[in-house]
């Protein structure tokens, strides 16, 4: 089929209904092309005709540009970075973010997972399905905000990181509808050592140390909107404490462990109800999980709305059993936790999975960087890790930060 004078889109193995799946055939690819005008009527072309490519499996005649439009949005993100090579408009609707708008509405989450490993003075990212990784660009602060502690989490689009700098606390704020990085908003009261958790386009903050005298522990909460980048307070937690780790469960943001003003390890956990506008206590929550000698914050995570813990000491998996306040054991998980007592592993959500990153169970490479994924059944006799080849990431395995974007 030859078109006069009409622009198609090319785009191979369409699914039904635009069902999208991820390729790693070269001709596998999308792509714009003008194709010759028919024939004059005489059984010739008026111009030489193209043969049409091999690798289109379908052509699109003369698509609207609101059609265009939600094609685009149903690629995978991983992806995103070709299709505005294509021409202008692809490139200028990708850099106003109309693209991501019409994602949400169509309730499109893929995760992406944002690192920044030890020796690294930049960021990396890693999109899903995981198989390409991309260096960000860099964050234009000082020595002190770049060598000093930090925290990160995410909101919608944003990836948060909290530090230091000369003059103060700050926040940075990566867009990655705009791949670059803005100061701010900073939080109402400055912390550091948090719990935090993230709902959707929400962020919430809990606890932590003041970052102006790191000497006060705090019991205040607050919550960012990255629509409208700005933070509010929330009701004061029942317990003060720092050290402490963040989840988001039931709807409700939780805040579990660490330590109160005098240093004592904390087995209890609370959680934050926005309907209630309250905060509920939960006593000996990590009763069953013993703490780190090294202090670190616990390891928690949510998968299918199931709250599961790292166990530092043991390199074990384990899920709570929300209705006896029990910890049950799964089976090892397949890095060293223990190496650093906690330190330097990442233990984050992916939805429906569990991801893990930090210092393989068994390696012939010091620095050797090893990530999985896992879909945990509390049922299951047997835990199922798959690897993520890391591809070209040549990373040390001590991970400083970790946050994971679901949109």
């Amino acid at each position: 089929m030859v078109m006069a004078n009409k622009k198609a889109l090319l785009v191979s193995n369409f699914g039904s209904a635009f069902d999208f799946g991820y390729y790693n055939s070269p001709a596998e690819k999308m792509r714009i092309l003008e194709l010759s005008p028919p024939s004059d009527g005489n059984g010739s072309s008026t111009h030489d005709e193209e043969p049409l490519p091999q690798d289109a499996d379908y052509i699109v005649p003369s698509l609207s540009d609101e059609l265009e439009t939600m094609i685009l949005a149903r690629f995978p993100r991983s992806q995103h970075w070709k299709l505005c090579f294509l021409n202008k408009r692809f490139l200028n609707l990708f850099k106003s973010g109309e693209i991501y708008k019409i994602r949400k509405e169509l309730g499109i989450k893929e995760p992406s997972v944002f690192m920044l490993a030890s020796g690294e003075s930049n960021w990396w990212g890693m999109d899903w399905p995981f198989k390409k990784s991309r260096k960000l660009p860099p964050i234009q602060s000082d020595y002190s905000f770049e060598y000093g502690d930090k925290e990160s989490f995410s909101a919608g689009s944003q990836l948060l990181v909290s530090g230091k700098e000369i003059d103060g606390a700050v926040i940075w704020r990566f867009d990655a509808e705009t791949n670059e990085w803005f100061k701010g908003p900073f939080m109402i009261n400055p912390r550091c050592l948090f719990a935090s958790a993230t709902s959707g386009s929400i962020a919430f903050v809990a606890g932590g140390l003041d970052s102006q005298s790191y000497s006060q522990v705090l019991d205040s909460a607050e919550k960012y909107n990255s629509e409208t980048q700005s933070w509010e307070f929330l009701p004061k937690m029942n317990q003060k404490r720092k050290f402490c780790s963040g989840c988001f469960m039931d709807n409700k943001f939780y805040v579990i462990g660490g330590q109160d003003e005098n240093n004592k390890d904390l087995t209890c956990g609370e959680f934050y109800d926005g309907k209630t506008n309250s905060w509920s206590l939960i006593p000996d929550m990590l009763k069953d999980i013993p703490p780190s000698v090294s202090q670190s914050p616990p390891l928690i995570a949510v998968a299918s709305n199931e709250l599961y813990s790292l166990d530092a000491s043991s390199n074990e998996l384990k899920v709570y059993l929300k209705g006896s306040n029990t910890w049950k054991k799964l089976g090892g998980v397949p890095v060293r936790a223990d190496a650093q007592g906690g330190w330097g592993v990442a233990f984050k959500s992916l939805g429906d999975e569990l991801l893990v990153i930090g210092a393989p169970s068994v390696s012939h490479t010091e620095r050797a960087l090893a990530m999985y994924t896992c879909c945990p059944d509390p049922t299951a006799e047997k835990l199922r890790w798959r690897q993520i080849e890391c591809g070209s990431i040549q990373l040390n395995h001590f991970i400083r930060n970790c946050a994971v974007m679901g949109t």
